[in-house]
């Protein structure tokens, strides 16, 4: 139910802002960013925020610390079977017409009856930010912030960190997680990435980070291993591979996932040396397959990162393929992630 105070965004159009009053039983009033009062129907408003809570955000505007409030008393209403942790992130589209031109929301998920305190960051350089930390109630989703395409390049390596607990009762202990996921940030401009789900009435990307107790991330490989691995001469090419196909083919243009784990399904005993090695080798032998069909576009999707992969691209291209023409691949398909070339 709607509030006055609560933060909201439009469900069917651009912009939100604070509810200011009650026009009648089915419309209220939204002051939006310029000051304005809106009159919007009550169930086209989607609350982000609700009414007394200050985001992190709003916290560090105002030149203060993130402060989470433990200290006041909640009713919690546990449900069956929440007590498996499961913890998600959730990334909206604000208007799925205008995926290249709008802007997206995330969200924390906390479907379990335990509370959670969490610091959300993204890398940067070879640290990272943080861009939210606070605490989620049980079975709550938060808002933790809204962003536009310039912003979601800074997203292709987030990580969350939680611990759990319960409030005012004996409980079973739950193992702190912190969990690195990679954003694929192509997928925010195909509509067809966002999927229906159990926790919005709007398609989105769900990402898990803890399932059933369980921390979601790769499984790390004991230093003991590596070296075995490494004292067997374990060579590239007898490791497990996924086939090097096109993901998709659409208007006759051939599309080539070239992020590691979309073509390895281990990468055991490899450095980041031997990573790119196999990365550029995929990329040659795409191009030797293709060499005789003329006029031929393949989309190399490389991501953003830190623009190793993309400049090992274009100086193959400078030097041994110069009879091809390349460009950025459409923004609007793949963001700032993909270089194209084209068969001469």
């Amino acid at each position: 139910m709607v509030k006055i105070g609560d933060k909201v965004r439009f469900l069917n159009a651009v912009g939100g802002g604070i509810v200011r009053k009650f026009v009648n039983k089915e419309v209220v009033s939204v002051e939006e960013e310029d000051g304005f009062e809106t009159p919007v129907l009550i169930k086209e408003c989607v609350v982000i925020t609700p009414a007394g809570e200050v985001t992190a955000a709003a916290q560090a505007k105002a030149g203060k610390d993130p402060v989470v409030e433990l200290d006041r008393p909640v009713v919690v209403r546990e449900v069956k079977g929440g007590d498996e942790l499961n913890v998600l992130l959730a990334y909206l589209p604000e208007d799925n017409r205008k995926l290249d031109q709008g802007k997206f929301d995330c969200y924390l998920i906390n479907d379990s009856n335990y509370w959670v305190m969490f610091s959300y960051m993204s890398k940067e350089g070879s640290g990272w930010k943080v861009r939210y930390t606070g605490a989620a109630q049980p079975n709550q989703k938060i808002h933790l912030e809204t962003f536009g395409k310039a912003e979601l390049n800074e997203l292709e390596r987030v990580c969350v960190q939680l611990i759990a607990f319960k409030r005012d009762k004996v409980f079973e202990q739950k193992l702190p997680a912190s969990v690195e996921i990679r954003l694929d940030t192509v997928k925010f401009y195909k509509l067809h990435c966002f999927a229906s789900n159990a926790y919005f009435d709007e398609e989105a990307l769900i990402y898990p980070i803890v399932k059933k107790d369980v921390a979601q991330q790769a499984v790390k490989i004991a230093h003991t291993k590596i070296e075995k691995a490494l004292q067997e001469k374990l060579s590239v090419d007898v490791l497990p591979v996924k086939p090097a196909k096109p993901l998709t083919i659409r208007n006759g243009v051939i599309e080539i996932d070239l992020h590691i784990d979309e073509l390895l399904d281990s990468t055991t005993g490899m450095d980041n040396s031997h990573i790119l090695e196999y990365q550029l080798d995929v990329f040659r032998k795409t191009l030797a397959e293709y060499r005789n069909k003329k006029g031929q576009r393949i989309v190399f999707i490389h991501g953003k990162g830190d623009g190793v992969l993309r400049n090992a691209l274009l100086n193959e291209l400078k030097r041994n393929y110069k009879q091809y023409g390349s460009q950025d691949a459409s923004f609007r398909e793949y963001g700032y992630g993909a270089t194209m070339v084209t068969i001469k």
